[in-house]
């Protein structure tokens, strides 16, 4: 009977120390928006081929939970999170286990696969970046709801929103599809997603959004499965897809710049990850890895999603090993190297 009564008691107190850490802070919630390289799991209710809610993702995991995140372990949001002092992981929204009270300190939208045009997220059937904005519409009310409108309010213009998408756009649509190429140059597709990606940021803006951590893209041409498709390039990097990385990512400060003068009061940071995923692939021993053209999972060089499995017996016993977990994602250390390289930039401008 004892039990039956403290019930709430311990409901209240909880939720009394989530206005708290929300109160103290000054970014209250880490928001995400983007594709795999930040998706947290909602992709696992989503019918796809491109899932990884299975073993051996998330191997390294707390308790070792395939959670849908596309790595053996922690993904960038995870560790920003905590460097903010807030949790060690930011849920999927989607995600049936959790609820608006984990939601009120942390959320993620990303759905792996996805791009700025809504023509990527055709290619697998993923969340389209609309929809990703749908359902922060939908959590702004379910929070308001839950906290109260100014407290919500509080949250949500001071939360930090991060975005980090693009690849796909590029090896999953436009460098597959005779659509995307017929109708637009290279340079002239970057300046499409370029301005795909301001309107974002200004949707965002328009709901109250003021912090926000832009991630350019990597050196796109140097991931496992595309070395392996460079057969008479002797499986190095594609220097075609790296030029374009740094091309767009140019155009991307441009265009961070710009917003910054035009919407007041907005506070937006381009994150820089080509440099440091480069130095890592060029001097891996620098950084105590032993293995860069293939990932752990499997034989590394193509598989990914439902062919990184657990009937693989190629894969890796040590994921620290590698810069890469499956033929196109980073393993849990590689992010975390990732994340350290920005973070003093990060805490010192949202902070």
């Amino acid at each position: 009977m004892a039990y039956t009564y403290t019930t709430p008691w311990l409901l209240v107190v909880a939720e009394l120390l989530i206005l708290v850490s929300i109160t103290e802070s000054k970014v209250p919630a880490i928001i995400v928006f983007g594709d795999s390289t930040v998706d947290a799991g909602n992709n696992n209710v989503v019918p796809t081929l491109l899932k990884s809610n299975f073993r051996p993702y998330g191997r390294d995991f707390a308790g070792g939970r395939p959670t849908g995140r596309f790595s053996n372990g922690r993904i960038p949001p995870d560790f920003i999170s905590e460097a903010f002092g807030l949790k060690p992981t930011v849920p999927a929204y989607l995600d049936p286990a959790y609820n608006i009270s984990d939601f009120a300190t942390g959320v993620c939208f990303a759905s792996a696969g996805t791009g700025y045009d809504n023509a990527t997220s055709d290619v697998l059937k993923v969340i389209p970046t609309w929809k990703e904005l749908e359902y922060y519409k939908e959590y702004q009310k379910t929070l308001r709801a839950y906290v109260g409108k100014d407290k919500a309010n509080e949250i949500l213009s001071e939360a930090l929103y991060l975005m980090s998408l693009g690849t796909n756009d590029f090896l999953e649509n436009y460098y597959l599809s005779p659509k995307r190429q017929s109708q637009f140059t290279v340079q002239q597709y970057e300046d499409f997603l370029i301005g795909l990606a301001g309107n974002f940021i200004r949707e965002l803006y328009s709901l109250g959004v003021r912090k926000i951590s832009l991630t350019g893209l990597p050196p796109m041409g140097c991931l496992p499965l595309e070395r392996t498709i460079n057969i008479l390039g002797q499986n190095e990097c594609v220097e075609k897809f790296n030029n374009v990385a740094l091309e767009f990512n140019g155009k991307l400060n441009g265009l961070v710049k710009r917003l910054n003068k035009e919407l007041p009061g907005l506070r937006l940071l381009s994150v820089d990850v080509y440099k440091i995923l480069d130095q890592i692939i060029k001097k891996p021993s620098l950084y105590g890895f032993d293995v860069v053209g293939k990932g752990c999972c499997a034989t590394g060089k193509f598989e990914l999603s439902y062919l990184c499995n657990k009937l693989s017996p190629f894969t890796c016993s040590d994921a620290n090993k590698y810069v890469f977990w499956d033929a196109f994602h980073p393993t849990e250390k590689t992010n975390h190297i990732i994340v350290n390289s920005f973070l003093d930039k990060l805490l010192a401008y949202f902070r």
